[in-house]
């Protein structure tokens, strides 16, 4: 037995399967959950080198919550490159044109800025409604 902290590699990963539904909840409690499962934070083998992270799938995205007036102030940028192409809308537009990319954009930011962060958030699943395709998977429901 070693004196020494076990390290995992990337052959010892196992990855599991998790199911939220985001209906009613907060954005910013649900997108620090699904963060830490796509890290793999969550498990005793974690390894901040390794992608150790799980598969998250979320549902409802349409319906998620925030608290105050962010509904009206949260504003999304984005820019064109082209002068004066700077895009902006805020929350409640988002969620009506894009209410995926809300739960997206939440986590990616929670994530490392590095290979491993982009890894990490193409397990991410996000759908609108209750209904997913990845039910052969049979992922686990979290419930926050």
């Amino acid at each position: 037995m070693s004196k020494y902290t076990k390290m995992q590699k990337k052959e010892e990963v196992t990855r599991n399967w998790y199911e939220i539904d985001a209906e009613g909840k907060i954005l910013g409690k649900v997108a620090a959950e699904i963060a830490v499962r796509l890290m793999g934070k969550h498990k005793p083998s974690y390894t901040p080198h390794v992608d150790g992270g799980d598969f998250v799938i979320v549902t409802n995205a349409e319906k998620i919550a925030v608290t105050g007036k962010k509904l009206l102030d949260k504003k999304y940028y984005r820019h064109s490159g082209y002068p004066g192409g700077l895009k902006v809308r805020n929350l409640q537009e988002m969620l009506e044109k894009q209410p995926t990319e809300v739960i997206r954009k939440a986590v990616e930011r929670m994530l490392p800025k590095n290979k491993l962060g982009s890894q990490m958030i193409g397990r991410l699943k996000v759908f609108v409604g209750n209904e997913h395709v990845h039910s052969a998977q049979k992922p686990e429901r979290i419930d926050l």
